[in-house]
């Protein structure tokens, strides 16, 4: 029978891991939110889970689109799943909709009452009766949702922002270390010249020239962000190349891919994990302040910075900013313990002070 078998050093950094209460539990917690963003769509929707109709049974959330007149409504445009749910419990017919948990989308428009001076502006407070449970923004579209589908955006933004800027910066790093020489100092010069390179105009330039979505936004962040792993990696494998086991590998006939790809860069895995949860906070944060600025993702996308802006706008709205500068500091906040409970693992000296 196949058994699992771990490194005795990795068993020792995750039992250290584990042993920094607040980051391993916000790790927990930040892993579960993430999955269920994923499947955001069963708790947050304007379209039913399911539709029992004349002994019939639809599911409307991950399927196409269903017209009203399927209900025996009488219009062809997308069922609105909750006047259908008040109009089968009128009828007392044994039809019945099962909505989600917060039966609105980040898209979907709420009115607010036209006779209060407030709200004229289409947001509204928190509220259970409504089910809008942080309320709405000033174009009526609930917060909750936006929050939610924004929060997906963002981690899958930094995700593969993340991914594609340390296979980049990785493979130059590595590179620079390990050959040195002319290579190193032309890379260097290089990447100097590079980092002068004021980022946020090119971002408004590349607005203004085609219309900034996800991959253009990510496109344009890892054309400039590789070269912070670059620097870490080329001390790492500088360092790592001078040991013995390389020497030995070198001595038996191992190829340069080799030695780098199956000696050096496992040994120089603590400096790629530690740098990880900081990367992805970066990443957050850096989608939420060019959304803020009018130069990220387009609307109506579900944004965090979008939202903030918002609520700045009109502050008298206060559950607006609250709402979304509470998700902004609770995750960047988990993330930031998750990023020293790592570094702490994979110290090779156990400090005390985290625990």
């Amino acid at each position: 029978m196949f058994k699992l078998s771990l490194d005795p050093q990795t068993v020792k950094q995750w039992k250290r891991f584990r042993s920094i209460k607040r980051g391993y539990y916000s790790a927990v917690i930040l892993v579960f939110l993430l999955c269920l963003s994923f499947f955001a769509e069963l708790f947050i929707n304007s379209r039913a889970l399911i539709v029992s109709y004349e002994g019939k049974w639809f599911f409307p959330t991950y399927g196409k689109v269903i017209p009203g007149t399927t209900f025996g409504l009488d219009y062809d445009s997308k069922t609105n799943y909750k006047e259908l749910k008040k109009l089968f419990k009128e009828q007392k017919e044994g039809n019945w909709v099962l909505m989600p948990l917060v039966p609105y989308d980040p898209f979907e428009t709420h009115d607010a009452p036209v006779d209060d001076v407030l709200y004229t502006y289409g947001a509204e407070p928190p509220s259970w009766e409504t089910q809008h449970y942080l309320g709405t923004d000033t174009l009526g579209r609930d917060i909750l949702a936006r929050i939610a589908y924004g929060f997906r955006i963002a981690m899958s933004f930094s995700l593969v922002l993340l991914v594609c800027s340390y296979v980049a910066g990785i493979a130059v790093g590595c590179a620079m270390g390990y050959w040195g020489g002319a290579f190193d100092l032309l890379f260097q010069r290089l990447i100097e010249i590079w980092n002068t390179i004021p980022f946020l105009y090119v971002i408004m330039i590349v607005s203004v020239v085609v219309s900034a979505n996800f991959w253009t936004l990510v496109f344009v962040m890892v054309i400039f962000g590789w070269t912070a792993m670059t620097w870490n990696m080329r001390t790492s494998t500088y360092k790592e190349k001078s040991r013995e086991y390389v020497n030995a590998a070198r001595a038996l006939g191992a190829s340069n891919v080799r030695v780098i790809g199956v000696h050096i860069l496992p040994n120089t895995i603590s400096v790629i994990v530690t740098f990880i949860p900081f990367s992805i906070a970066g990443g957050i944060a850096a989608l939420t302040a060019l959304d803020y600025l009018g130069f990220g993702l387009q609307p109506p996308t579900p944004s965090w910075g979008e939202l903030l802006r918002s609520g700045m706008q009109r502050l008298d709205h206060w559950w607006i900013v609250t709402s979304v500068a509470v998700a902004i500091i609770i995750v960047l906040l988990m993330v930031t313990f998750i990023g020293e409970a790592i570094r702490e693992a994979f110290d090779p000296k156990k400090f005390t002070y985290y625990e």
